[in-house]
Formats: structure tokens, sequence, C-alpha cells
């Protein structure tokens, strides 16, 4: 996967917005970050999740999902290795991501 392929999955989520932070863009809804690329750097994206999705996914799929170092990781923050994802996955990983921050009326089903 591209760091563009990963920049479109993440524009298509309803109310998505590329914005920069700490020098790398990074993806929103409702002001909160879900989503960075490049970090921690080129090659690689981040996505925040809950450490439970975290461990799912990080179990599943170690080639390509890791958790961040330090206390960040702990509280569900996860790299992904676009040189070995796969879209799917990180459409899944994502959508929990962008869930998490979503505003309550985007994020809730109808």
């Amino acid at each position: 996967m591209t760091a563009n392929q990963f920049r479109r999955i993440a524009l298509s989520l309803p109310e998505a917005l590329e914005s920069e932070h700490m020098g790398h863009p990074d993806f929103r809804v409702g002001g909160k970050i879900f989503a960075t690329l490049d970090s921690p750097e080129t090659g690689w994206a981040m996505v925040k999740l809950t450490p439970e999705e975290q461990a799912v996914l990080v179990s599943a799929k170690p080639e390509m999902f890791v958790p961040v170092s330090g206390g960040w990781g702990l509280k569900g923050a996860t790299n992904v290795r676009l040189s070995r994802a796969e879209a799917s996955n990180v459409r899944d990983a994502l959508i929990c991501a962008w869930r998490l921050r979503a505003p309550m009326r985007l994020a809730t089903p109808s």
C-alpha cells in the first residue's frame, strides 16, 4: 500500500479532513486526529485504536501492525507498515479509529 492509498481510504470516511501535525500529514474528524502518515517515518502510518483493537490487529497481522512505542502505544496508538499493508485490513483499522474520534451523530449507526 502507498501513502496515497492510505490517504484515499482515510479521506473517504465521512467528514474526514487532512491537516498537519508535528511535520506530517494527519487525518481528523470533528477536529480530532484518528490517523497520521509518515509516523514514525516515511513508509509508515499510525491509527488511534483502543488497546483491545490494537491487540487483535497486532496478533493477527504482526508484519503489518505494530504498537507505537511508549505510552501512546499502551493507549492503542498503532503503527502501520505500509509496504506490508493490505487495503482491507487498513480500511478496517481506519474505520475503527475514525469511529472512536467521530462525533456521535456520525459514529452512531441509525
